[in-house]
């Protein structure tokens, strides 16, 4: 089978201009979206023209179409468990002088064939899921998180990151197709008992999906809806433990970080999360990114307000006047003439004088964590990475 289509960034992507000292108009869409007012993707369909407008990058991040051969793979795996405690689970950051507070255990939800999500929509199923098609990153974080493999994906880089499947997450079929226009006859050919896209994209596909598996389309604001969706996952799929475990994990380790920001004065530096491909945008605190992060860091990046083209859209003057200490960069750029976004700006006299750039802590991180995975598993995997870069 040939490779699938090209996709865009997960879930926005930006209008390429050439770049220069100001920050151009980003995309429409920030991969993160608060569903608030002023340029997020959530519930917005008219994203997805700005979205399709970075073609090839996921899947230029790694994957080939599903081989001949990958379909019946799949079926023997994608109900079978990985242990939600193995080696590929995420570890805590270490915490310095100071202990967290004791958090709450979890409660294991009970099977249920009929969850409300966090968005306060009902999906209601005949029979337990056991193979579940994942159209946006954070089906596969909770697919990974209770010990489940999908039946088919859309973010491969993602699965075989060694904290998600490693090498395994090689024989997860890939839907071909563009982000928000997958293949819905190669969805089809896969028997799949769910799918679960994301809202504002999906719901499109609804009426072609729909003739043979119930779509779900979820819509996280923040990084607690990830806690939701992973409770509502669970209980479809009868994982209540396996959930109570990564829901106790993800708390611990949210409560670390936390104790450890307080006790190295990491909530006293100024960071930025910004993304682009040839333009630039700012993760915001409407983003989900942004958000999560404001919650350890000193994160003064609110959205603007006006609508998609200004919402993100930060000067690189203004940047220099917020002085960040440290910055991290996703760029949603790949091929042999990609540049990433740190070299789209290294000459630039103003981006010269950013504290973070001429400190040297300015980090390109991987895209497929920080921009498509929005689960609890990619959460502490991306605050983990975060403190460990301020300790270099």
């Amino acid at each position: 089978m040939s490779s699938p289509t090209p996709r865009s960034p997960e879930p926005g992507g930006a209008r390429l201009r050439p770049p220069s000292a100001r920050l151009r108009r980003a995309a429409p869409a920030t991969p993160y979206g608060r569903g608030r007012a002023g340029g997020t993707p959530y519930g917005r369909t008219r994203a997805l023209a700005g979205m399709i407008a970075m073609a090839g990058l996921l899947a230029a991040c790694g994957g080939t179409g599903p081989d001949a051969g990958a379909r019946s793979a799949a079926s023997a795996s994608a109900a079978s468990p990985t242990s939600p405690t193995s080696p590929a689970s995420p570890a805590s950051p270490a915490v310095g002088a100071a202990s967290p507070s004791p958090v709450p255990r979890a409660t294991a939800v009970a099977h249920s064939l009929s969850v409300t999500g966090p968005d306060g929509k009902r999906i209601t199923l005949r029979d337990r899921p056991r193979r579940i098609v994942c159209l946006t990153g954070i089906c596969d974080d909770i697919l990974v998180e209770l010990g489940l493999v999908p039946a088919a994906t859309t973010t491969p880089k993602l699965l075989t990151r060694p904290d998600y499947l490693g090498a395994a997450g090689a024989k997860v079929p890939v839907v071909p197709g563009s982000f928000g226009n997958e293949d819905v006859a190669r969805i089809a050919e896969l028997e799949p008992d769910l799918v679960i896209g994301l809202a504002g994209v999906h719901d499109q596909l609804r009426a072609a999906v729909e003739r043979f598996a119930p779509l779900w389309v979820v819509k996280v604001d923040d990084h607690e809806d990830s806690v939701g969706y992973l409770r509502a996952v669970a209980a479809l799929t009868g994982r209540g433990e396996a959930q109570a475990v990564a829901e106790d994990r993800f708390r611990a380790r949210l409560a670390a970080a936390r104790a450890e920001a307080r006790a190295r004065g990491l909530d006293r530096k100024t960071v930025l999360a910004m993304y682009g491909g040839s333009a630039v945008g700012v993760n915001t605190t409407d983003d989900v990114l942004g958000n999560f992060l404001s919650g350890f860091f000193r994160y003064p990046w609110p959205g603007k307000g006006g609508g998609f083209e200004t919402a993100q859209a930060y000067s690189l003057e203004e940047i220099l006047a917020k002085a960040p200490d440290m910055i991290f960069v996703q760029s949603f750029a790949f091929g042999p003439d990609a540049r990433k976004v740190t070299d789209l700006y290294r000459d630039n006299p103003v981006w010269k004088r950013v504290p973070a750039v001429a400190n040297g802590k300015v980090f390109e991180v991987a895209p497929e964590l920080w921009a498509s995975g929005r689960g609890t598993r990619a959460f502490g995997l991306i605050i983990g990475e975060a403190f460990a870069r301020a300790a270099g």
